[in-house]
């Protein structure tokens, strides 16, 4: 920062605000800080009574804060992504269309180590509608060394994306209802409308139903139809608990999955089944998903649609932010629910 006469001051930044008193009309701000001085305000600073501004200079070492923002917002973003003007060195990223946002959390904390730097970002791993703000990027101080901004951009180059919003992709599923008191026709089934909503809300579509008894050669066999008929994902309704006559995760066994996990550190949902065929992926899903409306499903289901293989890791992950607190009136995503660090 340095004191310049303002007619050397074209091209330089305010450090500071510049008040305008016209006697009996007005008193405010005429350019505030950060402001960077064009030929046409020298003669208004004159007639303020400024002949001496504390400016900023901008040179190859250094960045106005606007410009360093607009930078840092093109580095941290991939695609699905639309950027706000850039005002008062911050950059606004917001989705461009609806999806799963993901964030890379290791090159966010590399990031923010560099001092003057700032990005913030919605938790990853979550659905957001289009037009939703899912990040922002802010310079501290109105001028920023060139070379801080170099380092940002040769972290985000390696690091690509640091955020980015993934579209899902139209799954045909197939859905496995066990349980003899439904094929016999004693009870209705209520799982599979409440799936077919879920699955619609996500972009993609039941491609069919089949019932069968508590039977482990009958589950085996409706997964293996299913798979022939060209379902994507298979779902299984109607046997996930503990109790010795609920045989679904042996019926998933018993056709050759490649299990996963059994059992997921989420409430609700602990009794969760994960399996793959190939890169077909099966899930088991416990009798919470039908009537509380955030459960394990919200968490894991969009991430399979958007192409990511789940691990067991990516479960155990669950853990921290897994407890949801079944409010009155649900919030989520607006909620801790399935957000952990």
């Amino acid at each position: 920062m340095r004191a310049v006469s303002v007619y050397e001051a074209e091209g330089m930044v305010l450090c500071h605000d510049v008040t305008e008193i016209i006697p009996g009309k007005c008193k405010g701000r005429a350019f505030k800080k950060g402001h960077v001085i064009r030929k046409e305000d020298i003669s208004r600073l004159l007639n303020i009574g400024k002949e001496h501004i504390y400016v900023w200079e901008i040179n190859e070492q250094t960045i106005h804060e606007n410009n360093a923002a607009e930078r840092l917002a093109h580095a941290v973003a991939g695609s699905g992504l639309v950027f706000a003007n850039a005002a008062e060195g911050k950059v606004e990223l917001s989705a461009a269309k609806s999806g799963l946002l993901k964030i890379n959390t290791e090159a966010l904390e590399r990031i923010n180590d560099i001092e003057q730097i700032a990005v913030a970002t919605l938790h990853s791993n979550q659905m957001v509608d289009m037009g939703r703000k899912v990040a922002g990027c802010k310079i501290i101080p109105l001028v920023i060394e060139t070379k801080k901004i170099q380092l940002i951009e040769e972290i985000c180059a390696a690091y690509y994306p640091v955020v980015e919003l993934k579209q899902l992709n139209p799954y045909k599923v197939g859905v496995v209802t066990t349980g003899s008191e439904v094929y016999h026709g004693r009870i209705q089934d209520c799982f599979g409308p409440v799936l077919k909503d879920k699955f619609e809300r996500l972009g993609s579509s039941i491609l069919r139903q089949i019932f069968v008894p508590d039977d482990i050669s009958m589950i085996s066999e409706a997964i293996h139809s299913l798979l022939m008929e060209g379902a994507d994902m298979i779902v299984t309704t109607g046997g996930m608990s503990v109790d010795p006559d609920d045989v679904t995760p042996s019926g998933i066994r018993a056709a050759g999955g490649r299990i996963v996990t059994y059992g997921a550190p989420t409430l609700p949902g602990a009794m969760f089944m994960l399996a793959y065929f190939g890169q077909v992926p099966v899930l088991g899903l416990p009798g919470c998903v039908m009537y509380h409306k955030s459960t394990i499903f919200d968490l894991v289901v969009p991430r399979i649609l958007a192409g990511e293989e789940l691990s067991r890791k990516d479960i155990i992950r669950l853990g921290h932010g897994g407890l949801c607190l079944v409010c009155e009136e649900c919030r989520y995503p607006e909620c801790g629910f399935g957000k952990g660090i």
